[in-house]
């Protein structure tokens, strides 16, 4: 039975985060961003984030945030949230499910703690700017 089912595999979509201006906060903060380097319209797109981990030997996790979008273009990207920066200390987790045509893709991404360091950029396909990539 288990057998029977086909887990799809993700390709040519990922998460990057970018360092952006912020006006309100009067400093550069991280922004998260999907990208879809592919040649398919991803559909229903939902997109869970939290974070968690620990601070002073006590274990710290967020509430949940959700985000949808009702389609993300070929080859295009958007923006999903802010990460405040008390939280760049914390694993900062993503879900992300989508369709392509009627099949159901799902992958989980992951910001390390401490990994969001402008030191560790890289530049960013698509939006070519430098960021974080995980894939």
């Amino acid at each position: 039975m288990k057998s029977d089912i086909v887990i799809p595999k993700v390709e040519n979509v990922f998460l990057a985060a970018v360092q952006e201006w912020s006006d309100d906060f009067m400093e550069k903060v991280w922004y998260v961003y999907l990208i879809n380097d592919s040649d398919f319209q991803l559909d229903g797109v939902m997109v869970v984030s939290k974070a968690f981990g620990t601070i002073d030997g006590e274990m710290k996790k967020t509430s949940l945030l959700r985000h949808a979008f009702e389609k993300v273009n070929p080859v295009s990207f958007v923006k999903i949230e802010m990460i405040e920066k008390s939280l760049l200390v914390l694993n900062n987790e993503f879900m992300l499910t989508y369709f392509i045509d009627s099949t159901l893709y799902d992958k989980k991404f992951i910001f390390k703690s401490n990994s969001l360091d402008p030191n560790n950029c890289e530049e960013v396909p698509l939006m070519f700017v430098d960021g974080i990539i995980v894939e």
